[in-house]
């Protein structure tokens, strides 16, 4: 079972890519991204560039992913999207909400 832990320094949280929890549950297959690839059907390039968060789940990797692990797609895809949310909370979150009014 794969379990997250959030890390947080000061008020805000340090977003976690998919990437590293794939990692992880990877180590603790002992699973290389080679093997991985194969197994998936995909590119090895792209399990290295997920791993080394270089790149981001799509759907069909999520979908692979599921298939393999045993889980749910949507599990995939919700990492990847708490992550970029993160990341645009972080970089733009207060100029969007001073620029933006909130409707009535």
């Amino acid at each position: 079972m794969l379990k997250l832990r959030i890390t947080t320094r000061g008020n805000i949280m340090k977003p976690i890519h998919p990437g590293r929890i794939l990692k992880r549950e990877m180590a603790a297959r002992e699973l290389s991204a080679n093997k991985l690839a194969l197994a998936l059907r995909v590119p090895s390039g792209r399990i290295t560039q997920l791993i080394n968060g270089k790149r981001g789940i799509t759907a069909e990797t999520a979908l692979r992913l599921s298939r393999y692990f045993d889980n749910s797609a949507r599990f995939w895809m919700n990492l990847q999207t708490r992550y970029e949310l993160a990341i645009a909370e972080q970089a733009i979150g207060q100029k969007v909400t001073a620029e933006v009014e909130q409707a009535a």
